[in-house]
């Protein structure tokens, strides 16, 4: 299996790395890909050193699966290319998303979508997959008629400048902005650009991806984004109203069943979910489950994963892995 990874100096490409490594994904060669700026330098992979090569030199080179995580510029002129040249592409941003002839696949969810002949498939924004991975089994047993989800996102979405920016402010020093305001000690609700509605690109995302991978359009999202001063992990608060009624026993169960999902809710011990307990591990962590008292068939929870990981990485190598078991690639 020859595998690319397009963004391999990223902080998701490092990711990636790790996780492929962790959970061994079967390489025979492996293509280490970067801008120009990076090409020639070295990079480690199960103590094995790499040379950085560039985006053409890796179409030539026909990789069976790229896994990009380049922005979304570079995978709209690129992919293309490489899916020309026979390769799987598996992209990390928003350009393929919500193309309606393209795949966008949480593993747990709706890999059974795919086929021999998706050649680009769509990784869902971090903030995305957390969230369906909570709701997609609940949606199954009482149906979702509308969602209220609040995000407090941390800096490392944003990428490594702005987690430059939180580590200078903490430290006192001057340095180069990721962000219109400080983030230390702030909150900004702002992720992504504007957009005419008044709504940000990212709360946008998770209004629309989540229908979009459920196949379903009857229940309805609004969302609010902020950034908040964490290295690390996104969390979310949110409200779900279901047609059916529910018990809450039945909810932890049900969501306790759920592959990836783990359920972490105990108020009298103080066990709920924080980002500084999801950090490295790829489930996605449900807590403070309780019914929502001023309306029917309404729930409240907290859901918090590793961005880097779940939110991006993890879930693309697993959408590999299913390729490679089910002999798509």
């Amino acid at each position: 299996m020859k595998v690319a990874v397009v963004g391999a100096t990223g902080m998701v490409g490092e990711v990636m790395l790790k996780v492929l490594a962790e959970r061994n994904f079967p390489i025979t060669e492996l293509l280490l890909v970067a801008s120009e700026r990076s090409v020639g330098k070295k990079l480690a992979y199960l103590d094995k050193e790499y040379t950085i090569i560039g985006l053409a030199d890796a179409v030539a080179a026909k990789p069976d699966i790229a896994i990009f995580s380049a922005g979304g510029d570079t995978s709209l002129e690129w992919a293309p290319k490489f899916a020309e040249a026979g390769t799987t592409v598996i992209d990390n941003s928003s350009a393929w998303r919500m193309d309606p002839t393209k795949k966008l696949v949480v593993p747990e969810i709706n890999a059974a979508e795919l086929t021999k002949t998706d050649k680009i498939i769509a990784n869902p924004n971090c903030s995305t997959i957390q969230l369906v991975m909570a709701l997609a089994p609940l949606h199954e047993k009482y149906k979702m008629k509308r969602v209220v989800i609040s995000t407090y996102q941390s800096v490392s979405g944003t990428g490594v400048k702005a987690v430059q920016q939180l580590e200078n402010e903490i430290a006192g020093v001057q340095g180069e902005m990721a962000y219109p305001y400080p983030i230390g000690r702030n909150a900004l609700p702002h992720c992504d650009v504007f957009m005419e509605n008044g709504y940000t690109k990212e709360e946008m995302k998770l209004a629309r991806e989540p229908q979009k991978i459920l196949d379903d359009r009857s229940f309805s999202i609004s969302a609010t984004a902020v950034r908040i001063p964490t290295a690390g992990g996104h969390s979310e608060s949110v409200n779900v109203e279901f047609l059916n009624d529910f018990e809450l026993n039945e909810i932890r169960q049900t969501l306790n069943d759920t592959p990836g999902v783990t359920v972490q809710d105990n108020p009298d011990t103080n066990t709920y979910p924080m980002p500084i307990y999801a950090h490295d591990k790829d489930e996605v962590f449900v807590g403070r489950i309780r019914r929502d008292e001023t309306q029917r068939n309404t729930l409240n929870m907290w859901i918090v994963a590793d961005n880097l990981r779940k939110g991006a990485a993890t879930n693309a190598v697993q959408i590999a892995e299913y390729l490679v078991a089910n002999e798509l690639v």
